[in-house]
């Protein structure tokens, strides 16, 4: 019996893809990455997954797993591979209220997961510009980020538990809805941030959080990076905690984003450099409760704070948001930034990460590498910045590879002075294998190779992904 045989038996005819049906998975969102698969598998349920992988690992078949394949780092690159897609796997299978959880399968899309929290009052706060079409599977491979770290944390610190198969098709029960438990190694993280290397996610259990009754949302232009960082606290300390996104565009964005939506309206009348949105959410009746002339005191919080500011000169342009259109403009346009990187090319995308202290630093040293290696060159940046995660976004003057790689370790060189990451958010994939090889401490790839080696000794779940080869 042929591979295909086997796998159409265990999902049906209908749900194993091959040649020209395989086109919508065959390549990644950027389109950097194109090849055709031998085959896309669509189980239904964790044990078709588990008889799929079994299947692939009696006749060590490479296995690729995809959800919204919205990678933007060759993490579902396919050649000589079964990719295994979560997408009929998409069920909210319980919300629990009281205990402000969601279990989900794999293939749930963020904005289901974001609807269904919503019925009860609750959020799930993981966002991002593909959460329409972006699966909990994938974000919990690659530990994405998102806008709302600043309040919630990032992927990881979303889940309570996982149900994982293995590179040998066995089911690994994680899925526990404990906020603690110290029952040896903590395998759950492990898998999470993994890419798919170490085994396939099915189902997850998420926390949800109390839904704001009331947002403040606004456009904020600041005079320097440094007077960001002191905006974002001292909102901080005027809400008590309360600021959910400070995301940062600088002028070439807000530019670039007018040029791809020319119906999309400017931020202020005036060009500004640093360009913030803020956004600050509340739950309790005194900050959220409308008063009887119809203002929102959360609302008139943000505004007096942001008027204080503008009169000692720590902001300089402000607007807040009025309704939820103008809520959503704001998003919107930040939201936008994967269709607005790809207006130019060549284009380099660093998805890096700097203490948030030092942000300001990175650009002021940056700019005068580039000014030795590539004066001609254009960049622009978007970045959640409450948390120090830059999308440093580099257009050269030459796109061949050589010019590319020396750009490339001149970002990493300065991001490592600083003691940042090379890698925030998007995974490693592909893309960034060259900078674990250079960058990542010797020590821990080698830890990272045993563990791989242990749990995946055939090195068929997702090989050739994260880990440079050994010299």
């Amino acid at each position: 019996m042929t591979l295909l045989t086997q796998l159409r038996d265990i999902v049906g005819d209908a749900h194993v893809l091959t040649d020209a049906d395989t086109a919508k998975y065959d390549h990644d969102w950027t389109g950097n990455y194109k090849a055709t698969p031998i085959a896309v598998v669509r189980p239904a349920s964790t044990d078709e997954v588990s008889a799929v992988v079994k299947a692939c690992a009696a006749s060590k078949t490479a296995i690729v797993p995809v959800s919204g394949n919205t990678s933007l780092a060759g993490g579902t690159y396919g050649k000589d591979a079964v990719m295994i897609s979560m997408e009929r796997m998409n069920d909210i299978r319980e919300i629990r209220p009281d205990a402000r959880i969601a279990i989900v399968g794999a293939g749930a899309v963020l904005s289901s997961i974001h609807e269904a929290a919503d019925a009860h009052d609750l959020v799930f706060p993981l966002t991002f510009g593909a959460k329409g079409s972006a699966m909990i599977g994938g974000a919990l491979s690659t530990n994405a980020g998102g806008s709302n770290v600043v309040r919630y944390g990032s992927t990881r610190g979303l889940c309570l538990g996982l149900e994982v198969v293995l590179p040998d098709g066995q089911i690994m029960n994680l899925m526990s809805e404990l906020h603690k438990d110290n029952s040896g190694y903590d395998l759950k993280d492990l898998m999470i941030g993994a890419e798919g290397t170490l085994g396939l996610i099915t189902s997850a259990v998420v926390k949800l959080f109390p839904k704001p009754r009331a947002y403040a949302t606004a456009m904020v232009a600041v005079p320097s990076l440094p007077d960001a960082l002191t905006l974002l606290n001292d909102l901080q300390a005027a809400t008590g905690g309360l600021v959910e996104a400070f995301e940062y565009m600088d002028a070439v964005y807000i530019e670039d984003h007018l040029t791809m939506f020319p119906k999309a309206r400017a931020p202020f009348e005036k060009r500004h450099d640093i360009n913030i949105m803020v956004e600050v959410g509340a739950t309790a009746p005194v900050l959220t409760d409308p008063l009887s002339d119809g203002t929102v005191p959360l609302v008139t919080l943000l505004e007096n704070t942001l008027a204080e500011m503008m009169e000692d000169g720590r902001v300089v342009d402000a607007v807040v948001a009025q309704n939820d259109s103008q809520r959503r403009e704001m998003w919107e346009r930040r939201e936008a930034a994967g269709e607005v990187m790809l207006i130019r090319q060549p284009m380099i995308n660093n998805d890096i990460c700097v203490p948030v202290d030092k942000v300001a630093t990175f650009f002021e040293l940056i700019d005068a590498r580039l000014a030795k290696l590539d004066p001609k060159a254009i960049h622009t940046s978007v970045s959640h910045l409450g948390d120090g995660n830059i999308h440093f976004l580099l257009f050269p003057t030459k796109g061949d590879a050589a010019h590319i790689d020396i750009l490339t370790e001149a970002v990493e060189d300065v991001v490592l002075s600083l003691g940042g990451s090379f890698s925030a958010e998007h995974g490693i994939g592909l893309t960034k294998k060259p900078s674990m090889a250079r960058r990542k401490d010797k020590v821990a790839l080698a830890v990272m190779r045993a563990v791989k080696a242990a749990i995946d000794p055939d090195n068929i779940m997702n090989p050739g992904k994260v880990l440079p080869q050994t010299n």
